[in-house]
């Protein structure tokens, strides 16, 4: 057995605050971002916000979007999904507390870590809904925390549709339509 991980240092978020660049950090362990994202998912999350900021105001929603906060899950766990819904109190410096939904916009070099890593995380966290969006395939996984607090993929029954309606709170909800996301 090796005794290496003994000698791992575990970071909090006060070392994190400390550091230049782009980290996240994971249960103590600094994580290097990726480098910054190209066109594509840029433009994604551009029209994803766009068309959530939209609804929010029609419907008058106690809910709005962020694209590139930190969310502190923990003293030793701060990530930053693509995409972020809060409703309720709003944030400050930082996200204390689950948001809503999580979108990460998924490329070769994040894939594996927003299926198992942040997917893991975000389930745990109670995240109620985790978009997951691949700009090339231009698809639109959908999971949905069930009664059990485990995701449910409902990606099969919003494909139906042109559109995907996400529940938020108080009634709130958004439209989302495929067509614009991927334009």
């Amino acid at each position: 057995m090796s005794t290496a991980p003994r000698f791992q240092p575990h970071y909090t978020v006060a070392d994190y605050a400390q550091w230049e660049g782009e980290w996240e950090l994971w249960n103590g362990t600094a994580v290097s971002m990726s480098p910054s994202p190209q066109g594509p998912h840029e433009r994604v999350v551009s029209k994803l916000v766009f068309q959530i900021e939209t609804c929010v105001a029609k419907q008058q929603c106690p809910c709005a979007s962020y694209a590139g906060l930190d969310w502190i899950v923990s003293d030793d766990t701060v990530v930053r999904p693509d995409v972020m819904i809060v409703c309720g109190k709003q944030p400050g410096r930082y996200l204390e507390h689950a948001p809503v939904v999580a979108v990460e916009v998924l490329s070769a070099s994040t894939e594996n870590k927003d299926r198992t890593v942040k997917r893991s995380l975000y389930e745990a966290e109670g995240v109620r809904h985790y978009l997951l969006i691949d700009p090339v395939a231009q698809t639109i996984e959908w999971l949905a925390l069930g009664e059990d607090r485990l995701y449910q993929d409902q990606t099969r029954e919003s494909l139906r549709m042109s559109t995907l309606m996400l529940p938020l709170a108080d009634g709130c909800e958004i439209e989302l339509t495929w067509a614009v996301t991927f334009a």
